[in-house]
């Protein structure tokens, strides 16, 4: 059964109290990396969907590696396999994302996708 707008703003609210800052942040690095070219400077929350499926992922993360996987699986979800594009493009995302991760949660693991 499809969520209802109302449904899908709310599980949206939930996430940013849940992630707090971190949400904002990966969501500012995607809308500047722009991997998939919707930068259009006045959607700045264009890349938010993709970080709500992306976050609760990172809890099965060990690595920067392992942050590149998922995040490539989302877009890919996302957008498509052709739209998303080879994982190599959201290798910076990645390292940027897991040291963010790493850094709300009190370690400094592997850095390097």
């Amino acid at each position: 059964m499809p969520r209802t707008r109302k449904q899908i703003l709310e599980e949206r609210r939930n996430l940013k109290k849940e992630y707090g800052e971190l949400f904002e942040s990966v969501g500012n690095l995607q809308f500047s990396a722009d991997p998939i070219g919707i930068n259009f400077e006045n959607n700045t929350d264009e890349y938010h969907p993709e970080v709500g499926t992306i976050l609760p992922r990172l809890r099965t993360c060990r690595c920067a590696q392992d942050v590149l996987r998922v995040t490539h699986e989302e877009f890919i979800r996302w957008f498509g396999a052709e739209t998303a594009g080879p994982a190599e493009t959201y290798r910076q995302i990645a390292s940027e994302i897991w040291r963010l991760w790493s850094t709300r949660n009190g370690s400094e693991l592997d850095s390097q996708p």
